[in-house]
């Protein structure tokens, strides 16, 4: 079993409530928040402990709003390592629509980052990164950070023997991709949407999407790519193989979580040393589970690992 590490560069605390409508110049009463540790990284970890996996979720916290954070992972069992920050850790909040079931998702940016806190996350990796382990790298990257920064983390991956896992987005996503020369990362995780942007146009269907991939993989940019399609299901590719697990059918409830309950599972097959199909099949299957929960929930560890039979894997010519 490979250990797994995690890494949230810019988390955030997660409210999620209810009002009856959305009305503007109103006050709004709103049902009792429910407060969940949130951000990539952190969530890929919370993901794994629902699946029965453990792993370590390191995190750059700051402020009250971090120490909640840290509380509320120590309340999950979840182990963290917390690289201090000054500054207050970010808020988003999620709102759900009694009369319609509409979610509107707020997000807020999070503190700038400071150039000696890239040190600190160096410093902490060297301590802690060895051969055969996984670093899960996920979510948005924190104002004043490059995306440069993320291929040094996979150099530093791979200097170690490890291998690292990447999930963002925007122009971290463009920067780094465009950064790398030598050491792919290896995975790397996307839904269409991002796929798109990073492609510079539309890519319209599976076929497209696997040829992007596959050029992702060819070009040395990582060595497997995984494509998020939402309730169709997910694509992923290497140099060997390019193939679309088909999404169980469920019924959507909320789909927030759903690709980092789906990174979690990957990433905890692929320690478990499970093929890159068998891993990406269970990561579909606790996508879907986690759709089926509310609000900022992730998956259902119990209904991920019955969904698995039901994810059907077919080969893309």
């Amino acid at each position: 079993m490979r250990q797994i590490l995690t890494l949230t560069l810019n988390p955030a605390l997660d409210l999620a409530t209810e009002t009856e409508a959305l009305v503007p110049n109103k006050k709004l009463r709103c049902a009792a928040p429910r407060l969940d540790p949130g951000g990539g990284g952190i969530n890929v970890s919370r993901a794994i402990a629902r699946l029965g996996g453990v792993s370590t979720a390191m995190v750059a916290l700051g402020g009250a709003t971090g120490e909640t954070i840290a509380a509320l992972l120590a309340d999950e069992g979840v182990e963290i390592v917390t690289i201090s920050l000054p500054g207050l850790t970010r808020q988003s909040f999620a709102v759900t629509l009694r009369d319609s079931g509409a979610q509107y998702r707020f997000v807020l940016p999070g503190p700038d980052w400071p150039p000696e806190a890239t040190a600190m996350i160096f410093d902490e990796l060297a301590r802690r990164i060895g051969p055969e382990q996984l670093l899960v790298v996920s979510g948005s990257m924190p104002p004043g950070l490059s995306g440069a920064a993320l291929v040094r983390l996979a150099e530093r991956c791979q200097a170690s023997g490890a291998e690292m896992l990447l999930d963002t987005s925007g122009a971290a996503l463009v920067e780094a991709i465009s950064s790398i020369e030598e050491v792919p990362f290896g995975l790397l995780r996307m839904d269409g949407a991002e796929a798109d942007e990073l492609a510079g146009r539309g890519l319209s269907n599976a076929r497209e999407l696997a040829a992007f991939g596959k050029d992702l993989v060819w070009t040395g940019k990582a060595r497997r790519v995984v494509l998020s399609l939402g309730a169709s299901g997910t694509l992923g590719v290497s140099a060997t193989e390019s193939f679309f697990c088909d999404a169980p059918p469920v019924e959507l409830v909320s789909a927030v979580g759903a690709g980092d309950s789906l990174l979690g599972a990957t990433a905890l097959a692929l320690a478990q040393g499970q093929s890159f199909r068998e891993a990406l099949r269970a990561g579909t299957a606790a996508a879907a589970a986690a759709v089926t929960t509310p609000a900022t929930q992730l998956c259902d560890g119990a209904l991920a690992h019955r969904l698995v039979a039901e994810v059907k894997v077919r080969d893309l010519e």
